[in-house]
C-alpha cells in the first residue's frame, strides 16, 4: 500500500496547515473557545471555500466525490490545531447521509449550502441509556393526521447548537429512518453544553415535533440502519486521522520541551530513560497512523459491511490505546506543566482522551471485531 498523499492532498493540507497556522493558533483558539458560539464563523467560511466542505460529496451534486483517503491529510490537521468547529461531524455525518439517504430535492435543496457553509448539518443518533447503539428505538416517528410526529431525545449531539438542521435517527412504523429537523421549530429544545476537549453539543429533546412530509430521508420506508452505520464508519476513520494528528502534535511538543527544559545545567532529554519513552511515542503514532490508512482505504474501497466494519474497528482498539499512551506520556515529560490550561499539551490530552471514547470505545470495537468473526 502507498502511503503518501497524493500531489493535490498535499497541496490541500499545505494550504489549511497555512491557514491554521496565521488564524488558529493556540490563543486564538482559547478564544473561540471562550466565546458565546464556541465555533468561529470566519474559519468556518474559510474551510468552506478551501473546498473542505465539499471534498467527500458526490460530484453529481457539486461535490468533489473524495473520500477518507483525501480527508485523512485534512483531519490530520485539525487534530494537530486542535479545531473546534464540528467539521468532522458536517461532512461525515450530516451532509454524507443527506447525500446518500436523501431524494434529488433534498439533495438540491440542502447539499449546495452544506457545500458553501450557509447550512451546517449535524446527525443526532445516540440515545441516553444506549451507549453507542446506533438502532434507534426511544426516539419514534409516528404518522398522524396532521404529519410525522416525532418524539424522543438525543445525547450529546455534537455541533447541534450551531447547526441549521439536524439528521435526526427515528424508530418509525417500517424500522429506523431518518428526518430532517429544524432546531428552532417548535417542540425541539436544545440543552447546550461544552465537552471537555472545547466541543459545543447538546442534549436534544423532541416533544410532538410535527414535521413537513419532505422531511422524511430514506423516503419510502427504507430501513436507514445501514447508512447510518456506514456514515459512523466513515466518520470513525476520518476521527482515527484526527487523532494522528493530535499525537503528532503532542509528540513534537513534547521532543521541543526536552530538548529546551534544563535540570542540573543540561537540557532533560539527554536522559537516556526518557529518550526511550519518546521513541516510544513516536512508534505508537506511526503503527496508529498506519492503521487510519488502513482504515481509510477499506471505507473507500470496500462495498462488504462486514469488511469495513473489522477495518474501522481495528484501527479504532489500537488508536484508542495509542491515544491514552501517547497522551499520558506527553502530559507526564511535560511534568506540573503537562496539565495547565496555558500549555496546549493539556489540552491536547483531553481531545485524545475525547476521541478514544466517540464512536465507540475500545472494549466496544472490540467486541464488535470478535462478533464479525
Amino acid at each position: 500500500m502507498n502511503f503518501e498523499h497524493t500531489e493535490e492532498q498535499r497541496q490541500l493540507a499545505d494550504s489549511l496547515g497555512k491557514y491554521l497556522a496565521a488564524h488558529y493558533g493556540f490563543e486564538q483558539r482559547k478564544a473561540i473557545v471562550r466565546s458565546a458560539g464556541g465555533v468561529s464563523d470566519a474559519a468556518w467560511n474559510a474551510f468552506a471555500e478551501m473546498g473542505l466542505t465539499a471534498l467527500a460529496l458526490p460530484e453529481a451534486d457539486g461535490g468533489f466525490g473524495g473520500g477518507a483517503l483525501d480527508l485523512m491529510p485534512v483531519m490530520e490537521a485539525c487534530g494537530a490545531a486542535l479545531v473546534v468547529e464540528p467539521l468532522l461531524d458536517h461532512i461525515a455525518l450530516g451532509a454524507r447521509l443527506v447525500a446518500r439517504a436523501g431524494s434529488a430535492a433534498q439533495r438540491a435543496a440542502w447539499l449546495p449550502g452544506a457545500i458553501d457553509g450557509s447550512v451546517r448539518l449535524a446527525f443526532a443518533g445516540l440515545e441516553p441509556g444506549r451507549r453507542y447503539d446506533l438502532a434507534p428505538e426511544a426516539t419514534t416517528l409516528k404518522k398522524t393526521a396532521a404529519g410525522p410526529v416525532l418524539s424522543g431525545r438525543k445525547s450529546v449531539v455534537v455541533g447541534a447548537p450551531s447547526a441549521t438542521r439536524l439528521v435526526v435517527s427515528a424508530r418509525g412504523d417500517a424500522g429506523p429512518c431518518l428526518v430532517l429537523v429544524d432546531p428552532a421549530q417548535r417542540g425541539v429544545s436544545l440543552q447546550a453544553c461544552r465537552t471537555i476537549d472545547g466541543l459545543r453539543a447538546a442534549d436534544v429533546t423532541f416533544t410532538d415535533v410535527v414535521l413537513a412530509s419532505d422531511a422524511l430521508l430514506a423516503a419510502g420506508g427504507t430501513d436507514a440502519l445501514p447508512l447510518i452505520e456506514e456514515a459512523t464508519d466513515f466518520a470513525t476513520a476520518l476521527l482515527c486521522a484526527e487523532a494522528v494528528g493530535a499525537m503528532a502534535y503532542a509528540n513534537e511538543a513534547t521532543l521541543e520541551y526536552l530538548k529546551t527544559r534544563k535540570q542540573f545545567g543540561a537540557p532533560i532529554g539527554v536522559n537516556q530513560a526518557l529518550q526511550h519513552r519518546m521513541v516510544e511515542m513516536f512508534i505508537t503514532t506511526e503503527q496508529a497512523r498506519s492503521l487510519a490508512i488502513l482504515a481509510a482505504s477499506t471505507v473507500d474501497n470496500t462495498e462488504d459491511a462486514r469488511e469495513r466494519q473489522r477495518a474501522v474497528s481495528a484501527a479504532k482498539v489500537k488508536i484508542a490505546d495509542a491515544a491514552r499512551q501517547v497522551s499520558q506520556e506527553a502530559v507526564q515529560l511535560h511534568g506540573g506543566m503537562g496539565m495547565t490550561e496555558e500549555l496546549k499539551v493539556s489540552h491536547t490530552f483531553r481531545r485524545l482522551t475525547m476521541i478514544a471514547q466517540r464512536f465507540g470505545d475500545a472494549d466496544h470495537h472490540l467486541e464488535r471485531y470478535a462478533a464479525l468473526g
